[in-house]
């Protein structure tokens, strides 16, 4: 089910079971795989992958080409850059069904190119700075930088 005012651009493909809010939006080519529920005033960029068994918040902006895997929660008002990786299996290729996607808490960014590791805690308002590497969960509003990424306050300009 898709709410009032949404706007799916060619080549979206949105697999049964997705639920989207009002003022849903994605661009090209987006994939959406089947249970996910998507909230209110959710943008997609374009070549987007949401792989599916996904819960996404209010206000949720993702810029292109993010790859998001089975079982991640991303909460409300959550910012994704551009190239954005999630990962949820810790020794690819896994088949013993211990797959944990991350949680990425509220009003939370993630920064272009940014990975974030199997099953850590993006804590809210925190910020992922582009190109970071995340290995361990990062407390709440806290600057994550680097590869691996080290915590460093978060610095005022960057609260929202």
């Amino acid at each position: 089910m898709i709410g009032r005012n949404a706007v799916i651009r060619s080549g979206t493909t949105i697999y049964c079971d997705v639920t989207a809010g009002d003022n849903f939006s994605t661009g090209h080519n987006v994939v959406i795989r089947e249970h996910t529920t998507i909230g209110n005033n959710v943008s997609i960029g374009t070549n987007t992958i949401i792989e599916g068994n996904t819960k996404i918040g209010n206000g949720v902006n993702m810029q292109s080409l993010v790859y998001i895997p089975t079982g991640v929660v991303i909460e409300d008002d959550v910012f994704i850059g551009p190239n954005a990786v999630l990962t949820n299996d810790p020794y690819p290729p896994n088949d013993r069904g211990n797959l944990k996607g991350p949680i990425i808490r509220k009003g939370a960014s993630i920064g272009a190119n940014a990975t974030i590791l199997p099953g850590i805690e993006i804590g809210e308002g925190s910020l992922v700075a582009a190109g970071a590497i995340v290995t361990k969960d990062v407390p709440p509003h806290t600057l994550a930088v680097g590869a691996p990424a080290r915590f460093r306050d978060l610095p005022a300009e960057a609260q929202r």
